[in-house]
């Protein structure tokens, strides 16, 4: 063979429009969920990693996020990659061989800090919490008074189950007492439920773009309190992920530096999202996703299904988990709403659940309507019996003790 013959050929090219459904499925599982229009259009553009157009982007998005995060910290940080490696770059940078860390656990997102922390050499004591069950200032308490820990992670949420911690506050005082690093998942709370770093004393709160913020998978924040990153600067080891080490990201998220080429797009993408969130303001846009959820729980309640978080005080807003009864298939439920009525929810990740997302645009009433209506005639073409018309009803009661049209 000539050295300059190509061994492998081309493959057979299918366009991307031949791939994609005819019209565009309505997201309304657990993420990622639809994205404004804006949010769409700055996730088309690109313009050049660093330079002035760049660092005034990053300093808008910085102080927006502030306002979002509730924190007056400097040090937030844009990571080009999923949640996960927000999570990752929490306790990569906080944590170190040997350090004792508590992992509140009750869903395998929160369960993930654990795996992470191990990675890292942490000695990790998990508090595992039976399912369905959010965690309490109670338990957390006993904890830190029978062993002294050097951080203490949750999520505020945990979305595979639809969880709500709501003691997060509590909890947050409980570590600031304790002297211990408090490190808080929101990826499916923030801006669409109550969630205040520094009040609550968070020492580092991450999220991630798809699900309460309403930006584009694939790139995630995370903000640490000013005794976080003083462990970040006197820490004796070097962090093993380089990409991830939180002084190095720093340099370009604060000093206009180089670290690595950003998701240029999707960092343009977050600002519009913030951008959107900051005119709606907080206030308004915790009671569209409050009034909204309520109205759906009512909803599907009302055509006769069970909720898998029996408190109601313990399930998320922007998580809705619904318990499936006996003999009905949750990958014949999401296949009929998929391909009959072009709406995709979620499946589980092992419990008898399907879930709906209410995040951002999820929370639209046309949105509700379309879902409740194509869920409950997904149920009866499999014989299980389902009272939509009360459904319907109990849901738009619900919606009618809107006098600010939240959800217009």
């Amino acid at each position: 063979m000539n050295k300059n013959e190509l061994q492998y050929q081309p493959p057979r090219t299918i366009p991307l429009s031949h791939i994609l459904p005819q019209e565009p499925l309505l997201l309304m599982g657990a993420g990622p969920v639809p994205i404004p229009t804006s949010v769409a259009q700055a996730n088309s553009i690109v313009i050049n990693h660093i330079g002035e157009t760049m660092s005034k982007v990053i300093h808008r998005l910085r102080v927006m996020a502030q306002y979002v995060f509730q924190t007056d910290s400097e040090k937030i940080i844009g990571i080009s990659g999923p949640s996960s490696a927000a999570m990752e770059m929490a306790i990569a940078n906080l944590t170190q061989k040997g350090d004792r860390i508590l992992i509140v656990d009750n869903g395998i997102f929160s369960h993930r800090f654990g795996e992470m922390a191990e990675r890292c050499g942490a000695n990790v004591d998990y508090l595992t919490l039976p399912e369905a069950t959010a965690a309490t200032y109670e338990v957390i308490k006993q904890k830190l008074e029978e062993n002294e820990y050097h951080a203490v992670t949750m999520a505020q949420g945990e979305t595979s189950c639809g969880i709500y911690n709501d003691d997060v506050p509590k909890i947050g005082q409980l570590c600031h007492e304790k002297g211990c690093l408090f490190i808080v998942d929101t990826v499916c709370t923030l801006s669409a439920m109550p969630c205040q770093m520094d009040q609550w004393h968070i020492d580092c709160l991450l999220t991630g773009g798809q699900k309460g913020l309403a930006a584009v998978s694939g790139f995630s924040l995370i903000a640490f309190s000013k005794k976080a990153w003083k462990y970040i600067e006197n820490r004796t080891e070097v962090p093993a992920q380089w990409c991830l080490d939180a002084k190095k990201a720093d340099s370009f998220w604060s000093q206009g530096g180089y670290h690595y080429t950003a998701a240029v797009s999707a960092v343009l993408a977050m600002h519009e999202a913030l951008r959107l969130i900051c005119e709606e303001t907080l206030e308004r846009r915790f009671a569209r996703h409050s009034l909204c959820s309520r109205a759906l729980q009512k909803g599907i309640e009302g055509m006769g299904l069970e909720l898998f978080i029996r408190k109601e005080e313990e399930r998320l807003a922007t998580v809705l988990a619904i318990a499936l009864p006996e003999k009905v298939d949750s990958k014949e439920i999401r296949k009929t709403m998929r391909e009959s009525f072009n709406i995709e929810i979620s499946g589980s990740f092992g419990l008898p659940i399907i879930r709906i997302g209410q995040m951002g645009e999820q929370c639209r009433n046309y949105n509700l309507f379309r879902t409740l209506y194509a869920m409950g005639m997904s149920f009866r073409l499999q014989n299980y019996k389902i009272n939509l018309s009360q459904g319907f009803t109990e849901m738009e009661k619900a919606l009618s003790s809107d006098p600010l049209h939240y959800l217009a």
